[in-house]
């Protein structure tokens, strides 16, 4: 019986080589032979592939312990009867099944063929958004136009929109008809910081924008000046011919350790033009305030100190436009007038792309196991 046994053994590893040479051939011989310089993005599904040994005993010599078997006195006429080609490709069906899961745990890791990166000549601005998170932009905003709603996360009844949520939605639509731009963020309160660089990741900067909250960072004072000078220094380096910050705010500077008249001086330094856009108009807001005895939210008026006459003077000192927007619509008309204001510049981007190539190991794995159920529901039969 040993010396059967190892036969049988050969004929199992003998089939799975032929499988898997089979295989390898297909996969190597398709794309080029991409497959030999692919990535793997998820290496840890790799490790699963410790299971196909498990399996592959258990579809062979492990079918035979789960088949009822017939006890007979001797069994010397049956080494005397015929064997057939049938026992021997019985353990066929079991090295199907376990080669085409190695091949799933393979196609799992998802192989990827990284493309050249290509050089592409670009027109664009360099522009850096500098949105204010002080607390003062919990005050009411209206006229949110129409097309803009589906950026605005749904209000609880009877609450309206912020000043923030205002700014986000104009923000987003400002992002999404960008092409050539790159385009940085900044935020601030009492303190400014980076959110992210000048980049054309716009589908990045729209979910880093719609994460924005109030309270996300100190709000309890407006540091405009510490704000232009972060947003100067992300400019820097910048080639570009045409740079512009856009500065969103509802307050005056009465925070941060650099003066707005001097942050304005930097910026033209480096050459950006500032675009100063006040939300709201005076010194009085509405804001929420609580609910009332129905559950209702109630609105009151509060002071909110602004300072229009620094604006203009921080956007004139660079050659920059102030405006004031009174609701959303105003907003938005505000971003697309400093669009129309700059110049563009021409950039090189770097554009790298990448071929999927799972397919070519999910493919022959499905064929595996289709002829897997071929064969034991037609030639390879068990019985009982």
């Amino acid at each position: 019986m040993s010396r059967w046994r190892a036969s049988r053994w050969l004929a199992v590893l003998g089939a799975l080589a032929l499988v898997a040479g089979s295989v390898s051939l297909y996969a190597l011989g398709s794309e080029d032979g991409a497959l030999l310089a692919a990535q793997w993005q998820h290496p840890w599904a790799l490790l699963l592939l410790g299971l196909v040994p498990a399996l592959l005993w258990r579809g062979t010599f492990g079918e035979d312990a789960r088949t009822p078997h017939l006890r007979l006195g001797a069994l010397g006429g049956l080494r005397l009867g015929p064997r057939g080609l049938r026992t021997w490709l019985r353990d066929v069906p079991g090295v199907l099944r376990a080669s085409a899961v190695a091949l799933f745990i393979l196609a799992l890791a998802r192989p990827v063929s990284l493309l050249r990166p290509e050089s592409t000549s670009e027109r664009g601005i360099d522009i850096i958004l500098v949105l204010d998170l002080s607390g003062s932009m919990e005050a009411v905003i209206d006229n949110l136009p129409v097309d803009l709603q589906h950026l605005v996360e749904p209000k609880p009844r009877g609450e309206r929109l912020t000043r923030l949520d205002g700014a986000k939605a104009v923000i987003r639509d400002f992002i999404a008809r960008r092409k050539t731009d790159r385009i940085g963020v900044v935020v601030f309160g009492k303190d400014a910081y980076v959110v992210s660089p000048p980049t054309l990741d716009y589908h990045l900067l729209d979910t880093l924008v719609s994460r924005m909250e109030l309270r996300l960072i100190e709000g309890s004072a407006t540091a405009i000046g510490d704000a232009i000078g972060v947003a100067v220094a992300r400019l820097r380096r910048s080639d570009a011919r045409s740079k512009a910050i856009l500065l969103l705010t509802d307050g005056d500077n009465n925070a941060g350790q650099l003066d707005p008249s001097y942050a304005a001086h930097l910026a033209n330094v480096v050459g950006a033009k500032l675009y100063t856009i006040q939300i709201g108009e005076g010194d009085i807001a509405v804001t929420q305030e609580g609910v009332d005895l129905l559950g209702n939210p109630r609105f009151v008026q509060r002071r909110m100190p602004t300072n229009p006459a620094l604006l203009q003077r921080l956007a004139n000192a660079t050659g920059g436009a102030a405006y004031v927007a009174t609701d959303a619509t105003a907003l938005r008309a505000s971003f697309h007038d400093v669009l129309d204001r700059l110049e563009k510049t021409q950039f090189a981007a770097s554009v790298a792309s990448y071929r999927e190539l799972f397919f070519l190991l999910l493919l022959p794995g499905v064929l595996l196991l289709a002829l897997e159920a071929l064969l034991r529901s037609w030639l390879l039969q068990r019985f009982p």
